[in-house]
């Protein structure tokens, strides 16, 4: 009764008219050009849109609820020539400030056309945030958005955001989460031309924001224009194939992109597909297994906005994926067919409304519905075989035999979300938001994994491990907060206060479970359940602080202080806690419908400074703190029988975590033919757990379990990342990113046999080695030809890893990278040169 109540006042409390990060603010003053009086009453138009405004008596204007994007902007009045000011980029959250002065002219002329200055400091910003906008991404060498992602300091290749793990970054589309609620990540890809911008948050993100304790990637995305438009993009690797070039992985991209109006100034439609065919950098030895492609991933975005009115707009959108797949590990090169064929299938549906009410207060309301299924294995789960996969001689490759790994995962999340923006005065602006969730969660696992020492040997003779796992349940979650901004006055230092409120209610009971030996000469331990106890109900109020202190006109000091929380993925909550016993034996690894949140405390304070006018410099120290971190611990000693001789392990709250660094970033805009960025993160990174089963791991390799913090597995010391984007002669654009990062931790606890350790007593240090340094150079270099006035047909070439560096990502224990195999995954992707051709209309 108490969880129910407490949902209901959830949503009554947030149920009044209040979507995040999303829409920004335009804002400015338009003066005479040559008495610099203030003009009353100009004409503010957005190209395109009916969205306008008008000067006030003192020749302001201000522009709210307007979605990001890079927008044209017309501004005329009676007596003055008409001028556009181009390329005006808007942000969410944020304001975007412009100065117009109009010459006089007696008689009506043709337009005037200027180039908007994107600001050198944005000084209205009180967090850590990157952004790039939809021309960015066509030029950069990225193909989806975790490539995008890793572009920004202190992110690794894997996505990690300053110290924190990959699962620990939400991603919103348009405001609203699309997470893998189960296993973490982005849930569904999205082409790259539905991007109108990227942005990331990795420090001092607002109230807005929640569930997530690393970074908030926000992606919003583009809508149908008064003009129609075509795009048709097509690239590959493997253009010239055969014996000139091996290097590539027979990828294929085609994409296509439709826009415009159905009912000019009323409805308009965006749609963005793409279709990806490959065979992976493994093609060699797949062509023994598989017919061509190995992948196949049909990828899409759609949006429908009606414009009731200048004031209201609804919209409808989809975003939808297909894509099945075979898995390679080069154990298995000899038996590539033993290993379980993968398929993933997702949709969202999304209703958005938004209203602005009056000119200082508007709201937007969404509904969607998310759906998410993941399957490994083709037959029904009852032919899963149960006897061990044969290996060679020396224990190094499988030669028989098929993986014991079937699934079918399912997750729909129906989200209704919200927010409310008032603005009492041009200096502030008020937030209220609420979001509610409610989940259907089903899992049916079967999984039977071999015995391994901790060198990676299989033992033989030892019983599989039992993974499996079935379980369905209706969690639900939801979020209130609270957001003030202020700007103390104008072009003067920002205040920004929030507070957030979250809970999650497992909606579950968890099974007490004594495990007994009812055969004392078999010695096997079986489960029992005695009892079941209700999860209880799990809060979190967080509290945000940020301040934007100008030091001078050209320098700005940016401080923030904040909780930050995340709730455990689903499979943590449920995994084993409703076994069926499909085979003999016992689930090893329990789901905890108790886990608390994970939860960081984390600051930072920085300095931007414009160095002249086209330059800044940023500094930025910061500090986390991660705790309640999710591990596993073992609850039987070492001598019981449960699917080996340690026996089982539940999730569990028992790790933290630390980190901090200190970034430092110049940037070079405003300048059309030369710009980029340079930077720098110096970040260390220690805790107790590497992963969240590492708990079990430690038990089974008869490690101690370990208190003291080493660096974790993705601790990168040093960063230097180079983005330059030049225009070349013969109007080529070229694009490069080169990435210099320190090597990684790894354990160096050398052995001979593969069972033992060379020195059986030497202490287990985990990451007391460091692998060898990564640097990458990626290039993406394009070239434009009109046709006529109304098309275009662009060239180019994109290539990774251009000068074909051998970067490690993994080494064994004895330091070899590769292992006793010299596995080639353990390296990072070779060069790969793809050729592409695009054509507009």
């Amino acid at each position: 009764m108490l969880r129910n109540c407490i949902f209901v006042f959830a949503v009554v409390l947030s149920a009044s008219p209040l979507i995040a990060g999303t829409t920004g603010i335009l804002e400015g003053k338009v003066v005479d050009k040559e008495t610099k009086e203030p003009l009353i009453g100009v004409s503010v138009a957005i190209v395109g849109t009916p969205t306008g405004a008008a000067t006030n008596e003192v020749g302001f204007f201000q522009i709210n609820n307007l979605q990001a994007g890079t927008y044209d902007v017309r501004f005329s009045n009676i007596g003055y020539q008409t001028l556009v000011c181009k390329n005006v980029d808007v942000h969410p959250d944020l304001r975007t400030k412009i100065s117009i002065e109009l010459g006089q002219s007696a008689v009506q002329l043709g337009e005037i056309e200027v180039t908007a200055e994107r600001p050198l400091i944005e000084k209205d910003i009180t967090s850590t945030n990157f952004s790039v906008n939809a021309a960015q991404v066509d030029r950069l060498p990225i193909r989806n958005v975790q490539d995008i992602l890793a572009l920004f300091p202190s992110v690794t290749a894997e996505g990690n955001v300053r110290g924190g793990k990959t699962s620990e970054v939400v991603y919103l589309v348009d405001g609203l989460p699309l997470q893998d609620v189960i296993g973490g990540g982005i849930g569904t890809p999205l082409p790259k031309s539905s991007i109108t911008e990227f942005s990331i948050q990795s420090g001092g993100f607002e109230a807005e924001f929640g569930n997530a304790l690393s970074g908030i990637v926000n992606i919003v995305t583009r809508r149908g224009s008064d003009k129609h438009s075509i795009t048709v993009r097509m690239e590959k690797d493997d253009w010239i194939a055969g014996s000139v070039n091996r290097q590539h992985n027979r990828f294929t991209e085609t994409e296509l992109t439709l826009s415009g109006p159905l009912v000019h100034g009323k409805l308009y439609y965006f749609s963005a597909n793409t279709f990806q065919l490959t065979d992976t950098r493994w093609w060699q030895d797949f062509d023994n297994f598989f017919a061509s492609p190995i992948s196949r991933e049909f990828s899409g975005f759609g949006k429908l906005d009606f414009v009731v009115s200048s004031r209201m707009r609804i919209t409808g959108q989809s975003v939808y994926s297909l894509h099945d797949w075979h898995d390679y590990e080069y154990s298995w090169r000899f038996n590539l067919d033993g290993l379980p064929k993968r398929n993933r299938s997702s949709y969202r549906t999304t209703a958005i409304l938004s209203h602005t009410v009056t000119d200082n207060i508007y709201y937007a309301l969404s509904l969607s519905h998310y759906y998410l299924h993941s399957m490994i294995g083709e037959d029904d789960k009852s032919s899963i075989p149960l006897t061990p996969y044969e290996y060679d001689f020396f224990l190094e490759y499988v030669v028989k035999g098929s993986r014991a790994w079937w699934s079918d995962t399912k997750q729909k999340v129906y989200t209704g979300k919200g927010d409310l923006t008032i603005q009492p005065n041009p200096r502030n602006v008020l937030k209220f938001g609420f979001e509610v969730n409610q989940y259907d969660i089903f899992n049916d696992l079967v999984k039977y994994e071999p015995q391994r020492t901790y060198f990676g040997k299989i033992l033989p003779d030892e019983p599989l491990l039992n993974y499996s796992s079935s379980y369905h349940y209706y969690p639900r979650s939801g979020s209130v907060y609270l957001q003030d901004k202020l700007e103390v006055e104008a072009d003067g230092a920002v205040v920004n206060l929030g507070f957030r409120w979250d809970f999650l209610d497992p909606r579950s009971e968890r099974p007490v479970v004594e495990y007994v030996t009812p055969d004392s000469s078999s010695g096997q331990y079986q489960s029992q359940v005695t009892r079941f106890v209700p999860a209880s109900l799990k809060q979190q109020i967080s509290p945000r602080m940020g301040l934007s202190f100008p030091l001078m006109w050209n320098m700005v000091l940016v401080m923030n202080y904040g909780h930050y929380f995340q709730f455990p993925l689903f499979d943590y909550l449920y995994s084993g806690t409703n076994p069926q016993q499909i085979r003999s034996g016992v689930n090893v690894l329990v789901g905890n419908p108790d886990l608390k949140p994970e939860r960081t405390h984390a600051w930072e304070v920085g300095v931007k400074y414009g160095l002249d006018e086209k330059t800044a410099l940023h500094v930025t120290y910061f500090k986390k703190e991660f705790i309640d971190e999710i591990d596993s611990k073992t609850f039987l000693p070492s001598k019981a029988r449960v699917a080996g001789d340690y026996g089982f392990a539940e999730y569990v709250n028992n790790a933290f975590a630390n980190a901090e660094g200190l970034e430092f970033i110049v940037s070079r805009n405003r300048d059309e033919r030369f710009s980029g960025s340079i930077s720098y993160s110096l970040m260390r990174t220690e805790g107790v757990s590497d992963y969240v089963n590492q708990g079990i791991n430690l038990q089974q390799w008869g490690f101690p379990v370990l208190n003291e913090p080493y660096p974790l597995s993705w601790d990168q010391l040093h960063t230097l990342k180079i983005s330059v984007d030049a225009r070349l002669p013969w109007d080529l654009v070229c694009n490069a990113v080169w990435t210099y990062s320190s090597g990684k931790p790894y354990t160096y606890f050398p052995t001979r046999d593969g069972f033992t350790a060379d020195d059986t007593t030497r202490a287990f240090l985990p990451n007391n080695a460091r692998l060898p340094s990564n640097n990458t150079l990626n290039v993406k270099a394009s070239k434009k030809f009109l046709l006529g006035g109304l098309a275009s047909f662009s060239v180019y070439a994109d290539a990774r890893n251009l000068f074909n560096t051998l970067n490690p990502r993994w080494a064994d224990a004895n330091g070899r990278i590769g292992g006793q195999l010299a596995d080639p995954s353990a390296y990072y992707d070779p060069r790969r040169v793809s050729f592409g051709v695009r054509y507009d209309m």
